[in-house]
């Protein structure tokens, strides 16, 4: 069996919807597939309510799976579900703010970085991870180019690992991959319902498996 921990690994955006149960069912279909490093639970339109419950509901499907569980945005739906941790898109205070609250004692991560010295700036605050790319940028089948040349800068100089967003097709992870992103990041490709969740994440393995390039160790 191929070591995946040294090479790209997935990672997973929860999509928008309002029927938590059907979300649940995808999601564990998802994790059967094989690998997946994260899933990250953004609150879309979803009022504080529907978000908290959502998160209680797939927080522990995704840690039974052994894949950590991050929340979007909520600090305290994230400590009410007991997630992993949390993933901040905001302001640099806020990014700060949570650093200095919650780690090491939960993973804090960031997006928001569309462009070089942001993405320095947010280094700066030492974050575990920078995220490339919007949760619903997804919408063609490859990377967004500004993506991928975001990722294959920040991964050839700064050693806090990068998610990059891939496109709505599973064979986008190679492109990430390429870059020398630690992460890359799936959603329609694997939840859009035309195939089987647990198929998609299979195929994403199995790319990542073979053409994805390994990290010195």
């Amino acid at each position: 069996m191929t070591d995946v921990e040294n090479r790209c690994r997935l990672v997973l955006i929860l999509p928008a919807g309002d029927d938590v149960q059907i979300l649940a069912d995808q999601l564990r279909s998802a994790l059967a597939g094989g690998d997946v490093a994260t899933v990250i639970i953004p609150q879309y339109d979803r009022n504080d309510h529907a978000f908290q419950a959502l998160a209680e509901t797939v927080v522990p499907i995704i840690q039974a799976a052994g894949a950590a569980a991050l929340v979007a945005g909520d600090s305290r739906v994230a400590g009410r579900a007991k997630a992993d941790g949390l993933h901040v898109a905001g302001k640099k205070e806020e990014l700060d703010d949570a650093i200095v609250k919650f780690t090491p004692k939960m993973i804090v991560g960031a997006g928001g970085a569309t462009e070089r010295h942001t993405a320095l700036e947010i280094g700066e605050l030492q974050p575990d991870y920078i995220f490339f790319g919007k949760f619903d940028g997804d919408i063609k089948p490859e990377p967004h180019p500004k993506n991928l040349a975001l990722g294959e800068w920040w991964a050839s100089m700064v050693e806090i690992p990068c998610i990059v967003m891939g496109g709505n097709d599973v064979a986008s992870v190679v492109a990430v991959a390429e870059t020398g992103a630690e992460f890359v990041a799936l959603r329609e490709a694997v939840f859009d319902g035309s195939q089987a969740a647990e198929q998609a994440v299979a195929e994403a393995n199995r790319l990542l498996d073979e053409k994805a390039p390994r990290f010195d160790a």
